[in-house]
C-alpha cells in the first residue's frame, strides 16, 4: 500500500459523522488537572479558564472554556479586558501544538468505529462510518455511544452524520440534528448562517453587509450573480453541503488492506493473554490474506486502553508472512522490547490487529530433500532481531548509480531478505578487480609529485609519511553524472601505486591540466589489501 493515504470520495451512498470539541483546550487542561472523568463528576469551583497568544503585538484571547463564554467573554478580545471584565480569570498561554497532539489522540480513540478518520481544522474530525454503522445498533445508537465515551473521557463533543461532509460540518457547528437523512439537506441549512457553508470570514461579511445572512437567502438567490460578485467558491461549498458535488477526505493515517479485532467485556491487562489473542487474530488475519494470495509485510498491533489512548505497535516482516505463527510472533519480540513503554493502565477494550502493506505470495511446495529455503531462515533471524532492536538495527550494502566511487555504494536498513539474496554479491558476481578492498568515504589530501603533469605520481605524503613509489598503473578516467546540477566535481584520474615495500594505494588527481585546473591536487581514496 502507498504511504501516503488514499482519498475516500462521498457519493450519496456515504454517510460522514462530523465530531466538533467546541473546547478542545479547555478540555485538555482539565483532563491533566482534575482527571479523564472530570465533566462526568462536575467540575471543581474554579474560575473560568481563557487561552491567550500574542497576536499584532498584543495578548489576545484565543480559546475559551464554557464559563468564559458565559460572563460574555469573546475570542480575539484583549487578555487585559477579559482580567477587567472577571478579575478571577485564569489565562493560560495557549499551546497549539499540545491541542493538535490531544485532537490527534482522540483521532486514534475514534479508530474504534472506522479506520477512514479525518482531522477538521484544529477542532474536529471527520469519520467516514459508510457500511459499519449497523455494527453499533444503527446511526443514532453510534452518535450516542460517541457522544457517551467522550463525555466519559472528559471531552465536550457535538456530533452530526450526513451524506456530505459540508452538512455533518454545518449542523455539528450551528444546528442540533444528529442524524441527517439524504434527502433533508435543505431544510436544515435554510436557517443556518451562511458562516456554516465554510467560508472564509470575509466572503461571509460581506453577504451578511448586503443582507445574506442565512443559507436560505443563497437558495432562493440566482446562482449567476453570486458567482460573479463573490466567487466560484461560494457556490462550490453550497453544493458540497447539500451533497450535489463530491468533496475528496483524506484520511490521517493508511487504511489498512486486512484487519481483524476483539472487543473485551472486561478491560485486559495481561500481557501473555494479549500474546495468546494476537495469535488468534493472526488467524483470521491470514484467512483473508490467503483469499487474495497475498502476504503481509508490514502489520500494526492496536491496543485501545479504557481511558482513550491508543498505543500503535508496528512489526516489519522480511518476507511476505501469512503464518500465524510467525506474526505472532513479531509481536512477541516487540512487547517484550517495549514493555516498559505499554503501560496496560486500567485495561484494554479493544485489540486490532491491521496489515498496512502486503504483496502477492505466490504459494511453494516443499520438496523432498527436506532442505527449507534458504531464505526462510535468514528472513526468522532478520524478523525477530528486527522486531527486538528496531528496523534500523540490521544494515544492508546496496548500490547506487553513480560513477564516483564514495557515491556508488553504502548501508541501508535491511527490509527485504528476497533482495538481499538477489543481491550481486550473493550471486556470485566479482567485484571489479581493480578496486581496493577499502575505499575511503572522504578522499583524503595528499602531497604528491609528478615526473610529467598528467603521470602517475613518483612520491607522495600522506598521513605525516612519506612513500616513493616504485610502480604505478593508469590514469582511469572517472567524471560526475552530467545530469546532477548543483555540484562541482572536476574529472579524476585514478592510479593504482605500489610503494617500494609492497604497499598498494589507490590514488586520484584532481581537474585536468588547462582545462579544468591550473595547478594539480592530489588525494588517496583506497588502500589494497
Amino acid at each position: 500500500m502507498s504511504a501516503e493515504a488514499p482519498l475516500f470520495r462521498q457519493t450519496t451512498r456515504q454517510r460522514i459523522l462530523a465530531i466538533h470539541f467546541p473546547h478542545l483546550p479547555a478540555d485538555r487542561v482539565a483532563r491533566s488537572r482534575w482527571g479523564a472523568s472530570w465533566l462526568s463528576r462536575g467540575r471543581p469551583d474554579h474560575p473560568p479558564v481563557v487561552f491567550a497568544a500574542k497576536i499584532d503585538n498584543a495578548m489576545r484571547l484565543v480559546a475559551l472554556d464554557t464559563l468564559a463564554e458565559r460572563i460574555g467573554l469573546k475570542r480575539g478580545q484583549g487578555a487585559a479586558e477579559a482580567r477587567a471584565m472577571c478579575p478571577a480569570l485564569d489565562v493560560i498561554a495557549a499551546d497549539p501544538a499540545a491541542d493538535q497532539a490531544f485532537l490527534e489522540g482522540l483521532a486514534d480513540w475514534c479508530d474504534r468505529y472506522t479506520p477512514l478518520v479525518a482531522l477538521d481544522g484544529k477542532d474536529g474530525l471527520f469519520l467516514d462510518i459508510t457500511g459499519c454503522a449497523h455494527l453499533f445498533g444503527g446511526e443514532k445508537a453510534l452518535v450516542s455511544d460517541v457522544l457517551s465515551r467522550l463525555f466519559a473521557l472528559g471531552v465536550e463533543a457535538r456530533a452530526t452524520i450526513s451524506s456530505s461532509a459540508g452538512l455533518s460540518w454545518a449542523a455539528s457547528r450551528h444546528g442540533h440534528d444528529a442524524v441527517i437523512g439524504p434527502e433533508e439537506a435543505d431544510r436544515i441549512l435554510a436557517p443556518l448562517p451562511v458562516a456554516a457553508l465554510r467560508l472564509p470570514a470575509e466572503t461571509a461579511a460581506a453577504l451578511e453587509r448586503v443582507g445574506l445572512r442565512e443559507i436560505s437567502d443563497l437558495l432562493k438567490a440566482p446562482r449567476a450573480p453570486l458567482a460573479r460578485r463573490f466567487g466560484a467558491q461560494l457556490l462550490l461549498r453550497l453544493d458540497q453541503a447539500r451533497g450535489r458535488v463530491d468533496e475528496p477526505l483524506s484520511p490521517r493515517l493508511p487504511v489498512p488492506s486486512f484487519s481483524a479485532e476483539r472487543r473485551f467485556a472486561e478491560p485486559l491487562q495481561d500481557e501473555a493473554y494479549i500474546l495468546e489473542l494476537t495469535r488468534h487474530l493472526a488467524k483470521d488475519v491470514r484467512a483473508s490474506l490467503e483469499r487474495q494470495g497475498e502476504g503481509g509485510r508490514l502489520f500494526e498491533l492496536l491496543l485501545f486502553r479504557v481511558d482513550g489512548r491508543v498505543f500503535r505497535v508496528q512489526a516489519h516482516a522480511a518476507v511476505a508472512l501469512n503464518d500465524a505463527g510467525r506474526i505472532a510472533a513479531l509481536f512477541r519480540e516487540r512487547l517484550q522490547a517495549i514493555h516498559d513503554d505499554l503501560d496496560a493502565g486500567y485495561g484494554f477494550e479493544i485489540l486490532r490487529l491491521a496489515v498496512l502493506r502486503s504483496e502477492r505470495l505466490d504459494p511453494a511446495q516443499q520438496d523432498f530433500s527436506g532442505v527449507p529455503d534458504e531464505s526462510q531462515p535468514l528472513a526468522a533471524f532478520v524478523d525477530k532481531v528486527s522486531a527486538r532492536f528496531g528496523p534500523d538495527c540490521l544494515m544492508q550494502a546496496r548500490f547506487a548509480e553513480s560513477h564516483l566511487p564514495e557515491r556508488a555504494g553504502g548501508f541501508a536498513p535491511l527490509r527485504d531478505v528476497a533482495a538481499l539474496l538477489d543481491a550481486p554479491g550473493l550471486k556470485g558476481g566479482v567485484f571489479p578487480e581493480n578496486r581496493p578492498l577499502r575505499i575511503f568515504a572522504h578522499p583524503e589530501p595528499v602531497e604528491a609529485t609528478a615526473e610529467v603533469p598528467e603521470g602517475p605520481p613518483r612520491s607522495f605524503n600522506w598521513r605525516k609519511t612519506r612513500y616513493r613509489v616504485a610502480r604505478a598503473e593508469g590514469p582511469e578516467r572517472i567524471a560526475a553524472e552530467w545530469w546532477i546540477d548543483g555540484e562541482d566535481h572536476p574529472t579524476r584520474d585514478y592510479f593504482r601505486v605500489e610503494d617500494q615495500e609492497g604497499r598498494r594505494f589507490w590514488l586520484f588527481r584532481e581537474g585536468l591540466y588547462e582545462r579544468e585546473v591550473s595547478s594539480a591536487r592530489w588525494f588517496m581514496h583506497g588502500v589494497f589489501a
